[in-house]
């Protein structure tokens, strides 16, 4: 406990990223830089008393009393924000207490299409708003977790979270989810940072955030607990089972008090599936792949069209809104995420044009939804979609086949899975979903099939998730959530020595060698006649028998490559291996090239396997 010292009984505010070197150095890695703006993700922060810190940092049990307390948050704001978005369709939509807006059979025409126009308006205004005066993008729990150690802003979450209730709420075909994980991982994020919890506990409370949000969301403790393994954490440890489980568990029970009538589905399936039914379940799988990477597609193509339209950025959210009110009025299942359309969907005997139909509306409004500016995700409209072209899979198998060796609520659920799966990512997330919306674990086994198919199958044609695919749009390498933060801090101006002894290229020969006897070192960085970088000379060269040189100029190696003090230690050993050298000068820039340090290959990997094996050690709670 003597190793954080505090002034008094509570801490008094501090900002992480404005100067307070003590706690800048306890809290490590560091933030994006937007532009000019460098992210403090810290904002204020309330540090709790000195004996709680040491006991959350001292005891995994209170780690997971911590996890609970999470929880409790992540379902209050879970219920916060459906109770606030089902308000707004009530008084926007005219609905009654217990109707859903997807759900219903006609709204009227004037209602269709002003409401998301005016949320688009809302929407553009409040961009400018943001643009002007909080010009901060806000980090999701999959970036923060694979690049800055679990830190988030949370005053820039609830700007995103109030944009995301705003555009759902207004009828845009977007839904709740991302909002849902991204609130809850980001108040983990600030009451781990007020603990000052190790980094790799601090990802593992934002992991533990996102259970508890999106368990509450589904009434699924099980499928939270797996969201926040396979995509906000990246990886599975039994140290990490009990937080991230008793959170989506406290997540759930609270909101589970609040809302007992919470919408859940109601469906029937058949107690076993026949195996010769295997063949077509893989056959939707791989199909349900392809969706996904069409819808994909499709978001990124459509905001492409918006930028090269000329259209303002405020503009953009209205002119979605004006096409989703057009589509709702063919049908209103296009408006809002879909929570209602999905269980209508699963019981309804449509025609297979009826079907067709549908999905391309809702594939084409929650496209130009977020296309056009609105926030929020594609997770519950990958489900419907995927349903949708479950039951369209089956249709089509009955005309083809004389019998049918399962129900088409079977082919439904298992393509809401498998196209869930190729959008959002995570085979045992969707399979635990199905465990628990239905009960039947028959059910799960050709949920799961599916699931893994269709996740090879995007993994190899296409490479990313939704999200993952926006990071690389950024020029992010980002595939997972697994860390890779670290090797960003572990830069080759923290790896180079700075003790540095040049010569000049006008030197002659006997001089150096006489300076730097064989055996000294192994390398020699020379400099021009004003300082700057030239080149190597190598000892064992310059010593040799045979060399005719008179001076140093002759016997340069190494003039173009050189490393820069920003390099990352994937750079470095790019570098290396490009140029064929174990050792490399560090300029203090490009256009200056001043010498300032000297990097070898040798010390550069043995610092990465030191990182590797720490990073090890945190994983396996060691």
């Amino acid at each position: 406990m003597g190793r954080f010292p505090g002034t008094s009984l509570l801490d008094r505010f501090r900002d992480p990223g404005a100067g307070n070197a003590r706690a800048t150095q306890r809290l490590r890695g560091g933030g994006p830089t937007i532009g000019r703006h460098t992210r403090p993700f810290g904002d204020w922060v309330l540090h709790v008393p000195q004996r709680l810190r040491a006991l959350v940092r001292a005891d995994e049990i209170w780690l997971v009393v911590l996890a609970a307390v999470l929880g409790v948050f992540g379902g209050l704001s879970v219920a916060a924000m459906s109770w606030f978005t089902q308000a707004m369709h009530r008084v926007l939509f005219a609905l009654g207490p217990a109707e859903r807006l997807s759900g219903q059979v006609d709204v009227a025409a004037w209602r269709a299409i002003l409401m998301p126009t005016a949320g688009g308006l809302l929407m553009g205004l409040s961009a400018i708003a943001v643009a002007r005066w909080w010009p901060r993008r806000a980090v999701d729990p999959i970036e923060a977790n694979a690049l800055y150690g679990g830190r988030m802003s949370l005053r820039d979450s609830l700007i995103l979270v109030g944009q995301t209730m705003l555009s759902n709420g207004s009828g845009a075909s977007v839904g709740l989810e991302a909002g849902y994980a991204q609130i809850g991982s980001a108040l983990a994020s600030r009451i781990g940072q007020a603990f000052r919890v190790r980094r790799n506990d601090l990802r593992v409370l934002v992991g533990c955030g996102a259970a508890a949000a999106i368990a509450a969301g589904f009434d699924a403790p099980l499928t939270g607990a797996f969201y926040a393994y396979e995509l906000v954490i990246g990886t599975y440890s039994l140290a990490t089972l009990a937080p991230v489980v008793v959170s989506a568990i406290c997540g759930v029970s609270l909101v589970r008090m609040l809302i007992p009538d919470q919408y859940g589905f109601d469906v029937q399936v058949p107690t076993a599936i026949d195996p010769t039914a295997y063949l077509p379940i893989l056959a939707l799988g791989m199909i349900c792949a392809l969706g996904g990477i069409a819808i994909m597609r499709g978001v990124t193509l459509t905001e492409a069209a918006f930028r090269r339209s000329g259209v303002p950025v405020w503009a953009r959210p209205v002119i979605g809104g004006i096409v989703v009110g057009l589509l709702a009025l063919l049908t209103p299942q296009v408006l809002s995420s879909g929570h209602a359309a999905l269980q209508v969907g699963l019981d309804a005997p449509y025609a297979v044009p009826q079907i067709a139909m549908l999905i391309v509306l809702k594939a084409v409004a929650s496209a130009v939804s977020i296309g056009a500016g609105f926030r929020g995700g594609l997770f519950f409209a990958s489900l419907f979609l995927g349903a949708l072209l479950g039951k369209l899979f089956a249709a089509f198998l009955a005309m083809v086949t004389a019998t049918t060796a399962v129900p088409a609520v079977v082919y439904a659920i298992v393509g809401m899975s498998a196209l869930a799966v190729a959008v959002v990512g995570g085979p045992l997330t969707m399979a635990f979903l199905a465990l628990e919306s239905t009960g039947s674990l028959p059910m799960t086994v050709a949920v799961l099939t599916a699931s893994v198919i269709s996740a090879i199958t995007v993994r190899r044609t296409f490479g990313y998730s939704f999200a993952t695919w926006r990071f690389h749009l950024r020029g992010e390498a980002i595939r997972s959530a697994v860390d890779v933060g670290w090797m960003r801090s572990l830069t080759v101006g923290r790896m180079m020595r700075r003790d540095v002894r040049t010569v000049r290229t006008d030197a002659p020969l006997a001089t150096f060698r006489r300076d730097f006897p064989l055996g000294a070192t192994a390398r020699v960085v020379v400099v021009d006649e004003s300082g700057r970088y030239a080149g190597i000379v190598l000892l064992a060269e310059a010593h040799a028998a045979d060399c005719k040189a008179e001076t140093l100029a002759s016997l340069l190696h190494h003039q173009t490559d050189v490393l820069l003090p920003p390099m990352t230690i994937k750079d470095a050993v790019a570098m290396f291996e490009a140029a064929e050298s174990d050792a490399l000068a560090v300029l203090d820039g490009r256009e200056t090239r001043r010498v300032i340090g000297l990097l070898t290959e040798q010390h550069a990997l043995r610092r990465y396997s030191e990182e590797l094996d720490r990073r090890r050690r945190e994983l396996s709670g060691e």
